[in-house]
């Protein structure tokens, strides 16, 4: 079988390795185990890969480079009007010559796999919608669009489109899906946590005003002036990087506020063990990998209800709902920190529900699609 992947990820190459972001790459791998030949129509740039890229695990890899381009702005507009022919041709030629085709939403490469696969209806296909699928939420109209054409049993045959969380009124190429991050064979026992000695805060995805990490700063910031021994460290790497480490600089919070830049996935299983608290008060998310991998190793996420996460969260079973009010949001911390029977609760809860989404239970779904 050939498999057709159309991407808007930006990939690397290294030699004959193609290298892509970790988590999608990692993801991409269970996919190719059931097939006999990729091909990857996608941005390519000739740049240093880094510790958050990995190279696909697939012996037959054609790729095929299409320009990276956006909508956004005139002069990207008429720079895209040239590169558009080139793509739609690049992307019409690699579904064509498979037999699947997988299209990655939801992004501007993925806007166009969506218009074009309407004219191959005989082709198995399959789509992964990363992002926020609830109807009510306010979306680009592009964003829209992708979920309209691919929705439509009229426009779009022989697809599944895997969404996060399950949602009402949905045609029937909509499959609710989940995604996953350790194995089966990983599960250990997790050691209770007290809260009676240093509590840990942890931030982990990119630095971005849309993942609000100075919020998570502020929260943590005001439970210091609230007399609790706190910490909070932020793993990842963004454009607010220069931002945040300032704000920390003159507001001297650097004695328990920390920048820690990225980190593998045996680094990170570490951290959570050790921390109390996730903190992700994003803007927009579809299925949060790092909310089910805190619950796995016992730290509580205290993130915004977007998406799927209050299901997740079993509302607040398995977590809270932060408000984004920063004294309503202290008052909901200040609760669970003085009620250590109820935090211990919340806990294991979220041990037992995110145990259920391993690896090995996502590789047998994955199996049935292909």
């Amino acid at each position: 079988m050939t498999f057709c992947i159309i991407t808007h990820v930006v990939h690397k190459q290294f030699n004959e390795d193609y290298f892509a972001y970790s988590p999608y790459v990692n993801e991409m791998n269970i996919w190719l185990k059931k097939v006999d030949k990729v091909v990857i129509v996608a941005p390519l740039e000739k740049r240093i890969t880094n510790t958050i890229d990995k190279e696909y695990s697939h012996l037959d890899i054609e790729f095929i480079k299409v320009p990276h381009f956006s909508l956004i702005g005139i002069k990207n507009l008429f720079y895209s009007l040239i590169v558009l022919p080139q793509i739609c041709f690049s992307i019409a030629k690699a579904m064509q010559k498979s037999d699947h085709i997988h299209l990655r939403l939801p992004g501007n490469m993925g806007l166009l796999g969506c218009i074009i696969q309407v004219f191959f209806p005989k082709k198995r296909k399959t789509a992964k919608y990363a992002g926020n699928w609830d109807p009510n939420s306010k979306q680009p109209f592009t964003y829209k669009l992708q979920k309209w054409i691919v929705s439509s049993t009229f426009l779009t045959k022989n697809m599944q489109v895997l969404v996060y969380g399950e949602w009402p009124n949905q045609s029937k190429n909509i499959k609710p899906f989940f995604t996953a991050t350790y194995c089966e064979s990983e599960k250990e026992v997790v050691k209770e946590k007290s809260l009676n000695e240093l509590i840990k805060f942890i931030f982990v995805g990119t630095l971005s005003s849309g993942k609000r990490p100075l919020y998570a700063i502020q929260l943590v910031e005001s439970l210091k002036q609230n007399g609790f021994d706190v910490q909070l460290d932020l793993y990842g790497e963004g454009v607010e990087f220069n931002a945040l480490n300032e704000y920390i600089e003159i507001n001297k919070l650097d004695d328990f506020i920390f920048l820690k830049g990225n980190r593998t996935k045996n680094e990170m299983k570490e951290l959570y063990t050790k921390s109390h608290f996730l903190l992700l008060a994003s803007k927009s998310e579809g299925w949060p990998k790092v909310v089910a991998e805190a619950m796995f190793w016992g730290c509580l996420p205290l993130v915004t209800a977007v998406s799927c996460v209050p299901n997740m969260l079993e509302n607040e079973n398995r977590g809270l709902i932060l408000e984004i009010n920063l004294k309503r949001d202290i008052e909901k911390i200040k609760n669970i920190i003085s009620n250590t029977a109820e935090y211990q609760t919340k806990i294991k809860n979220g041990i037992n529900w995110s145990r259920n989404y391993t690896i090995d239970k996502f590789e047998a779904e994955i199996s049935k699609l292909i």
